[in-house]
């Protein structure tokens, strides 16, 4: 029977629409960035993978919300929001470049994972779980770690990054509190990720709820109207251009 941890993700769903609801109109009023569009997909997709665990606590397992769950979460997992990061903090040409490579990659990964065949006798009628594919092609699970890699040296590593270049000056400390949440955000669904090999799903859907929490927590600080010296505008149109500050 579903426990009430079950019905987090529910919450987080709700949160997750409303968030990249607010990105979208975000890029809707600057009228460019292409970063914000890839953090609006990035946060919606998020909410597709935790609808799913939702769907199964309330309705029970069926092999579509399955196989969506885990392209959703597992595979794309916060690829989109590193990627809006890459397009951020990177040249334009060094974020074609990753672009070309990561999504190719996740489209293979996705065609592996809807021809996988499932086993029945595995299946929880309330809970989802990568062990329900079958046992010769259990090897499809193998190219979620690269993913999920990518998303935490790009999503966290360029959080942390950034953290430390704001650090420098006054007035931009708020940017560095908020991209030390977001640091945080990117790495608590990974952790919460990796339980679920060993079947504690409910420790993920904790960790989704939190982690977009503190994501939205950074966001908030991140785009507070405290920018007022020249110095930190020739810093905001470089990162807009998308020139490394390296």
């Amino acid at each position: 029977m579903p426990q009430p941890v079950h019905y987090i993700p529910v919450i987080t769903t709700c949160f997750a629409l409303v968030f990249s609801l607010l990105v979208f109109m975000r890029y809707g009023e600057k009228g460019r960035g292409a970063h914000l569009l890839w953090w609006g997909t990035g946060i919606f997709i998020y909410g597709v993978g935790t609808f799913t665990e939702g769907f199964v606590t309330l309705f029970g397992w069926n092999e579509t919300i399955f196989r969506t769950w885990y392209i959703a979460g597992a595979l794309l997992g916060g690829m989109p929001l590193a990627q809006g990061t890459v397009s951020l903090l990177l040249k334009r040409k060094t974020a074609n470049i990753l672009t070309l490579f990561v999504v190719p990659y996740f489209l293979i990964a996705a065609v592996c994972i809807m021809m996988a065949p499932l086993d029945p006798a595995l299946v929880e009628p309330h809970r989802l779980s990568g062990s329900v594919i079958a046992e010769d092609w259990q090897w499809v699970r193998a190219f979620s770690p690269l993913i999920n890699l990518y998303a935490l040296i790009f999503l966290a590593g360029g959080a942390a990054y950034s953290a430390y270049r704001f650090k420098k000056s006054p007035k931009t400390y708020h940017r560095y509190i908020g991209n030390i949440f977001i640091a945080v955000g990117a790495l608590l669904p990974g952790i919460g990720g990796s339980f679920t090999r060993y079947g504690y799903v409910e420790v993920l859907y904790v960790t989704e709820l939190l982690g977009l929490t503190c994501i939205y927590i950074g966001y908030k600080y991140n785009i507070q109207n405290k920018v007022i010296s020249r110095d930190e505008i020739e810093i905001e149109e470089q990162i807009a251009a998308g020139v490394s500050a390296g």
